[in-house]
């Protein structure tokens, strides 16, 4: 999963990979609950949610690597300029899943669904094997 910001002004995306399961530092994962007031767990959840504070700590974590003199105070987006944007491999883990799932004409309307983001999704290089879900237990 990528975490797209594009604030107003900036030409391209930034793309900042996303795996709640690894690439997160426990230091990372303690200050976003400590921002949110949320288990590191829930926060995953509510990143996929919408939460616009979830999401708002996700950026910092990131910005902060890049630029670690970042204060929380200094980020602030527009809901347009960030977004969630699942990899390829995480698109055809949900299409499998469906699969397995679903039947008819409800299974047809899901595969079109799933191979329409598919074709468009990023492959992410470094997911190596089968995909996870993008939720930490």
């Amino acid at each position: 999963m990528f975490l797209i910001y594009q604030p107003e002004g900036q030409d391209e995306p930034t793309r900042y990979r996303y795996n709640p399961r690894r690439g997160l530092m426990a230091v990372e994962r303690e200050d976003i609950e400590r921002r949110t007031g949320m288990t590191y767990s829930e926060f995953t959840q509510h990143v996929l949610k919408g939460s616009s504070v979830c999401r708002r700590a996700l950026l910092y974590v990131f910005l902060r690597r890049e630029h670690p003199k970042t204060r929380w105070e200094d980020v602030d987006f527009q809901w347009d300029e960030l977004k969630l944007e699942y990899s390829r491999q995480e698109w055809q883990q949900m299409r499998d899943g469906a699969v397995e799932r679903l039947h008819g004409e409800e299974l047809a309307a899901a595969l079109e669904m799933f191979d329409q983001n598919i074709a468009e999704a990023i492959d992410d290089a470094e997911e190596s094997g089968k995909a996870s879900l993008p939720v930490a237990d």
